[in-house]
């Protein structure tokens, strides 16, 4: 890949984005433990759901933070398909496992987040300073299934996180039929689904206690 070359008005933007990287840490060292806790320390999946809705304004909030995630080259691979109405769910009831059906029908919205397969198209739009970028992919499928799947997953995890920020429950599954979900959902697309998340205000009533962690010295090396 060659390297890239940077015009006059893309050095000043890079300047322009580092300076304001740096006034960012600098007014906003950490989150305080309430926030910590919100949205990972404290914070439960859940089964089940309140009657409350979720607007589509709240679901376009969600996405202009989750677009901001890193990924590898800014390859963006994520596809979001947000199950909202009646008929949406019930093509989406298809797909699932017995257990998760009641799950996703009271739930105000299940995301279906996908990864498109093609992403590498895009890449003269998303990481235009590297022209050479896209034949990193092209005939090369095993670095675009790797890829796809690893950034679509790192996006679905900014996904859930920016989720509970804004105040939302989830609820993230993986007892769904891929295959049928790809027929129903991307079929005559390059987009494969990955997982689910199920989105909303979670009922408490039905959670069940917190399960066990590993203690750091059982799985992190210090080297």
């Amino acid at each position: 890949m060659n390297k890239p070359e940077f015009s006059a008005q893309q050095l000043q933007a890079i300047k322009t984005a580092q300076l304001e990287a740096d006034q960012l840490k600098a007014g906003h060292p950490t989150l305080n433990d309430n926030d910590l806790d919100l949205i990972i320390r404290e914070a439960r999946s859940h089964n089940g759901w309140l009657n409350k809705p979720v607007s589509d304004d709240l679901l376009k909030q969600l996405y202009e933070i989750v677009k901001m995630g890193s990924t590898s080259m800014n390859t963006c691979p994520a596809r979001f398909v947000f199950i909202r109405t009646d008929e949406a769910k019930q093509r989406l009831k298809k797909c699932l496992a017995p257990l998760n059906v009641d799950k996703v029908l009271s739930a105000p919205v299940t995301v279906i987040i996908g990864h498109d397969m093609e992403f590498y198209k895009h890449m003269p739009k998303l990481f235009a300073h590297n022209p050479g970028a896209q034949a990193l992919f092209e005939n090369n499928p095993n670095m675009v299934s790797s890829t796809a799947f690893r950034n679509g997953t790192l996006q679905g995890g900014y996904l859930m996180i920016a989720a509970r920020a804004l105040g939302l429950d989830i609820g993230p599954m993986s007892g769904f039929n891929n295959q049928a979900a790809d027929d129903e959902f991307f079929s005559g697309s390059s987009v494969k689904s990955n997982f689910l998340c199920s989105l909303g205000y979670g009922d408490t009533k039905k959670i069940f206690q917190r399960l066990p962690r590993f203690e750091f010295d059982e799985v992190c090396t210090l080297l």
